[in-house]
């Protein structure tokens, strides 16, 4: 790879380094392979081998930024739990909550958080609106109108509904989780910034694209959008130099 130009350097400059809403840079980015990020399964790195020949720029990424860590979280109620967490805030905070958090006794446990007072939700770090979202889905998962197994078999677009429709959760909750939790192999968040912003530095444009536009640009690299992403994210984390994030 040359370096960029002058112009694509001040571009790359100009974007933001991760973070801020809906970013999985933050919430779901990859550190390098560990004992806790094994390598990817094989049919994953066959679909990768597939990403770029359908767009060669994938192929820059592993050789720069270190092979791909497979990245898997609980596709239960705790996964979700955790995603939340990461909502709107830096990996680092979300660590952190996520470690205070999962220490309270029963808390991976829909009905242990219901019982969980508000004030222990705070005091691990959650916001107001958070303790709100946890007993909302906690509520939902008790009372059966949400059931994380029948959705393993859901088509993707029937499974973010679901999900979705719980408040605090939202499309990019639900994305994440179906990535990351079901493994699912076509799911492409593009709301997500850094996703927006890997993808611009990757090819050298101007500006990040706006989720519209990254949807449609996404629709390229169907049936391994997933596949996609976890690149772009593990590409955006060696660009900006963050340090490793979650455990598994």
């Amino acid at each position: 790879m040359q370096p960029p130009s002058p112009g694509r350097r001040a571009a790359a400059r100009n974007l933001p380094r991760g973070g801020g809403p809906r970013a999985a840079g933050a919430a779901a980015s990859l550190p390098h392979a560990s004992a806790a990020h094994p390598p990817p399964p094989e049919w994953a790195r066959e679909g990768i081998a597939e990403l770029t020949r359908l767009d060669p720029d994938f192929a820059r990424i592993e050789p720069q930024a270190g092979p791909l860590p497979w990245r898997r979280r609980d596709p239960g109620f705790p996964g979700l739990l955790r995603t939340i967490c990461g909502q709107m805030i830096s990996n680092q905070a979300a660590a952190a909550i996520w470690g205070r958090l999962s220490a309270l006794p029963g808390i991976l446990h829909p009905e242990g958080l219901l019982a969980t007072s508000d004030e222990a939700l705070r005091g691990a770090g959650l916001s107001r609106p958070k303790v709100a979202h946890v007993r909302a889905l906690a509520a939902a998962v008790a009372e059966g109108r949400l059931d994380l197994g029948a959705l393993r078999d859901a088509p993707d677009a029937e499974a973010v509904a679901a999900l979705s429709a719980i408040p605090g959760l939202g499309p990019w909750t639900a994305q994440v989780h179906l990535l990351f939790g079901f493994e699912r192999p076509d799911i492409f968040p593009a709301g997500d910034i850094a996703l927006a912003a890997g993808l611009a530095h990757l090819k050298g444009l101007v500006e990040r694209p706006k989720p519209r536009a990254l949807a449609a640009m996404a629709e390229g690299w169907a049936p391994r959008r997933s596949l996609a992403a976890r690149l772009l994210w593990h590409h955006w984390r060696h660009v900006t130099g963050r340090p490793a994030g979650e455990a598994a």
